[in-house]
């Protein structure tokens, strides 16, 4: 989902461009490899993976917990993605600033993030840094509840809201988010708040409450290790076992949240006024779990509907009618639930009834009439692209490894994930989209510059998508 908080800049960047109509051949007729690895686990219940690579002298490691917001609990949310934080403060044996320090002067790098379903955390650095990373790793997960004080918890607590302000309260159109999804998602759905929590919530957090969480989650029987570049497996594996071993499991069992059925049976249209200077409309839908049945034909819809420049919402409505300064469509799948979103800004002058016209004559018009051949040709060879762009880097392979383990129990699930993609066509992409958007209940908010309500949407004034 896009819901993903970052410490610091992102590591992995999207590949947006789609390959060239003279690229389309040979990627199609590429065999989509294998990522050879070894996955065992230690007697505490650390899942360790083992993905060798000697082309460039660099070693990443990720860590993979397996907590998310969606594990919290109204009242108390925001924990996940302050724990994130927390986690960078040091432990039995590092220092407040030494981990940082002590990566870097390896000439390794660091980061983290948070969403709904998982926390992670990883390093990418010269081969000979891989036992520092480790062991840096390991004392934080073993080692960081004995020097965890409310001094530390009030410092990233302030760090968290002001992140909060400068990424929500005071950014404009940030307040989206946590007002679609408690309106999207019924109360206590584990997507209904965002990942970033309530300002609230925060204040109230408690020393007990955060070490609570970390009992309970940063454990190792919750976690996977993956190590991926140039490294000896035997030299790891004695690495692993001697910093990692001794960490005990957690003492309960972990109780995983439960996504209650989806309640919303008609359209919810939404105002809110912000300090913008030009309307934006956000439509959205409910969705899938990932790797469902019809994941991949919605993200297939999404990208020929409003995906890049040459998506056919793009053409109309930004370069064709010049009412919109940019939209997008997205599946956003998630290992609980998913949403389908779109989002358009008006241009100056435009009035949100305009671009809803617009946008639900072409969204009506695709389902009856379907896609073409020829974009869905593109969509399947870019997203063949962007997946094989990542086998470039130890950092993404290592994160691929990890994720594709948690939500399939295969960590090389590359070749099947492909072939969700490469087997679509037109008719199925079709009647994935009249299942899901054709008639179905959506949450529709506009949002408008101060002042200025009467622009937005309302029932009345809304159309459908047929």
């Amino acid at each position: 989902m896009t819901h993903l908080s970052l410490r610091r800049t992102g590591l992995w960047s999207v590949t947006t461009a789609l390959v060239l109509a003279a690229f389309t051949g040979r990627l199609g007729a590429q065999k989509a490899p294998s990522i050879p690895h070894e996955k065992y686990t230690l007697p505490n219940g650390l899942e360790v993976i083992l993905h060798v690579d000697r082309s460039v002298p660099i070693v990443a490691v990720e860590n993979f917990y397996k907590v998310g917001s969606g594990d919290e609990k109204p009242g108390r949310t925001g924990f996940a993605h302050l724990f994130e934080h927390v986690m960078f403060m040091g432990s039995q044996n590092v220092p407040v600033g030494k981990f940082d320090e002590w990566l870097e002067a390896a000439g390794a790098s660091n980061n983290g993030s948070t969403n709904f379903d998982r926390t992670n955390y990883y390093e990418t650095g010269p081969s000979n840094a891989l036992p520092l990373m480790l062991w840096l790793d390991a004392d934080r997960m073993g080692w960081l509840l004995p020097t965890m004080d409310q001094a530390k918890l009030d410092l990233q607590r302030d760090v968290v809201k002001n992140e909060r302000r400068q990424g929500v309260d005071n950014a404009p159109y940030g307040k989206a988010d946590e007002t679609i999804l408690p309106v999207l998602f019924p109360k206590g759905h584990p997507y209904s708040w965002d990942v970033i929590g309530s300002m609230d919530d925060l204040s109230a957090a408690a020393l007990d409450d955060v070490k609570g969480f970390f009992r309970q989650y940063y454990a190792p029987d919750n976690a996977t290790i993956t190590i991926a570049g140039d490294f000896h497996p035997d030299s790891a594996k004695a690495w692993v076992k001697k910093y990692f071993g001794q960490i005990p499991r957690a003492a309960q069992a972990i109780a995983r949240p439960v996504a209650p059925a989806i309640t919303l049976t008609r359209d919810t249209v939404l105002m809110l006024e912000d300090r913008v200077q030009l309307p934006r409309v956000y439509y959205t839908w409910h969705g899938v779990k990932a790797f469902s049945a019809d994941d991949a034909a919605l993200d297939a819809f999404a990208e020929i509907m409003a995906g890049g420049k040459s998506s056919r919402l793009y053409r109309t409505l930004v370069y064709e009618k010049q009412l919109a300064q940019d939209v997008r469509m997205s599946n956003q799948s998630q290992k609980l639930d998913g949403m389908i979103q779109l989002v358009v800004t008006a241009k100056p002058g435009v009035q949100p009834v305009e671009l809803d016209r617009e946008i639900s004559q072409a969204l009506s018009a695709a389902i009856a009439t379907g896609v073409t051949e020829r974009e869905l040709t593109r969509v399947k060879n870019g997203m063949r692209a962007n997946m094989l762009d990542g086998l470039a880097s130890v950092a993404r392979k290592a994160f691929q490894l990890s994720y594709y383990n948690y939500f399939t129990g295969n960590p090389d699930y590359l070749a099947q994930d492909l072939a969700r993609y490469d087997t679509l066509t037109p008719a199925m992409v079709q009647r994935a989209a009249r299942t899901h958007l054709a008639g179905s209940p959506r949450v529709i908010l506009t949002i408008v510059p101060e002042g200025k309500s009467t622009m937005a949407l309302t029932a009345a004034t809304v159309g459908g998508i047929k």
